[in-house]
């Protein structure tokens, strides 16, 4: 059973990992990106058209962005097809400034009418919207007037028959590890690609200095798989997915079916236990979770709120002194990365926390002003983050950690939302393993771990080595020292 849960196991069935680089501007393509319909110069055009009109009527300052996206999906069940969907979409939005007034609009109409019409109501909304003292662009120190290319597009070519073989090999190989998996909800595999050009309009002027212009595409692929182990009453159900920018880094279906049995045969015969208070070791792609949570706490918009339990905690101690949290924005290739924020603003590569106290928060510009600080460039959330430890040595895999745990909780599926960002309160059901004496003993389900996340970050003991990219979050299996488990 131990086997089956192994960081070697998780990693062959995820897939390729990004490496850190930094190249030249981006350059500017004379024809669409693959996959698309609409050019860089045509987005340009119609980034030009909707500032023009909005100087025409008087805007002091505004922000347009145009976008593309396309993509298809397939499903598959028992072998059989059950769905194909194709999705192509387009956007402008428009924010005009009459001052501190502010008023925004879109339009999925890129017809010159409609673009001016879209204007014309942003320019409306704000001339009838209460004056904010912060709100505007962001400062023009903090433009991005050069970024990097950073390597985040990378098409997928995949026709629907080819992704539906795809999606059947995947969920094939997870009905066929085991005669125990009796059944699935299907297996699907996601090809899904976008381009962007966003352009401010700064005290009337465009194109100098300080003034953002820019754009870039990105693409995003992935297949995932969830069968279903035992039958009747007995039945246990998990998954897994690989997801990466290039479809060259996927994991192979194979493997990804494969491991998401595994998880499921493991799973069969569990037991309940009584209420008690251990241990935790958190599985890597659920302590992402946890990372999620902290960044959420630490957030521009929870913090001049003021409806964050880290209000005030910049420079001091929320971790224990061998946690590191770093921020960097331009790994080539990876899942969190982008030369600049939804503002324009250049992103830099940071120390988040260091030694277990908060060096910097996740800021837009509009957060910033209102904490009378400095933007981050986090206005559309962090980048890729890194949550480490300073006592992880490189053979803290799983089985190390298991042995860290000795006897405890290891939790590898919560359910739920159960958290409460203005105390830290934390409450989520969960399902996992017993372990005893550093062994996994016996699958547990029907449990609720609770706590405080004050005391959970503080109580971090030990974080593998067994790093998981989920998302933009990087952070192997995390032990905390202590929870309360309600059993029954």
């Amino acid at each position: 059973m131990k086997k089956t849960l192994t960081s070697t196991a998780r990693r062959d069935a995820s897939g390729g990992a990004s490496a850190r680089a930094r190249t030249s501007a981006a350059p500017v393509p004379s024809a669409p990106p693959a996959g698309f319909q609409y050019s860089r110069e045509q987005f340009e055009e119609l980034a030009d058209l909707a500032l023009t009109h909005a100087r025409k009527l008087g805007a002091s300052d505004g922000g347009v962005e145009v976008s593309e996206g396309a993509g298809l999906s397939v499903s598959v069940r028992k072998g059989e097809l059950e769905n194909v969907e194709r999705n192509r979409d387009k956007s402008l939005g428009i924010t005009v400034y009459l001052g501190q007034r502010r008023g925004n609009a879109s339009t999925s109409d890129f017809s010159a009418v409609a673009i001016r019409q879209t204007v014309q109501a942003a320019y409306d909304i704000a001339r009838f919207t209460a004056e904010d003292p912060v709100a505007g662009l962001p400062d023009e120190q903090d433009v991005a007037n050069d970024y990097p290319e950073l390597d985040l597009f990378h098409p997928w070519t995949i026709g629907a028959e080819e992704a539906v073989q795809i999606a059947l090999r995947c969920e094939a190989a997870a009905l066929a590890t085991s005669k125990q998996i009796s059944n699935s909800e299907g297996a699907g595999v996601s090809a899904q690609q976008s381009h962007f050009f966003t352009e401010h309009l700064r005290g009337g002027e465009r194109g100098r200095q300080g003034i953002f212009r820019g754009g870039y595409a990105s693409s995003r692929h992935s297949f995932s798989v969830s069968p279903i182990a035992g039958k009747g009453a007995r039945m246990q159900r998990d998954y897994w997915f690989s997801s990466m920018r290039s479809p060259t880094e996927l994991a192979s279906p194979e493997a990804v079916g494969r491991y998401a049995a595994e998880r499921a045969l493991a799973r069969l015969n569990p037991r309940k236990i009584a209420t008690t208070e251990c241990p935790v070791l958190f599985e890597a792609p659920l302590a992402a979770g946890l990372l999620g949570a902290f960044v959420q706490a630490i957030s521009g918009g929870a913090l001049y709120r003021k409806t964050s339990f880290l209000v005030d905690s910049l420079g001091r101690q929320v971790f224990p002194g061998h946690i590191d949290l770093f921020e960097d924005p331009l790994i080539l290739g990876g899942k969190g990365s982008a030369p600049f924020d939804d503002e324009g603003v250049k992103t830099v590569a940071r120390q988040v926390v260091g030694a277990g106290c908060v060096k910097g928060y996740f800021l837009s510009t509009y957060s910033a002003r209102k904490l009378g600080m400095r933007t981050t460039g986090n206005a559309g959330g962090s980048h890729n983050l890194y949550l480490s430890s300073r006592q992880t040595q490189a053979g803290d895999d799983l089985d190390a950690m298991l042995r860290k745990l000795g006897t405890g909780l290891f939790v590898t599926e919560l359910m739920g939302q159960g958290v409460n960002y203005v105390t830290g309160d934390y409450s989520r059901g969960a399902a996992g393993y017993w372990v005893e004496n550093g062994q996994i003993a016996y699958p547990v389900q029907e449990i609720t771990i609770a706590g405080n996340l004050k005391d959970m970050f503080l109580g971090i003991e030990a974080i593998g080595s067994d790093v998981y990219g989920y998302g933009a979050k990087n952070v192997g299996s995390v032990l905390l020292n202590r929870m309360k488990v309600a059993g029954s």
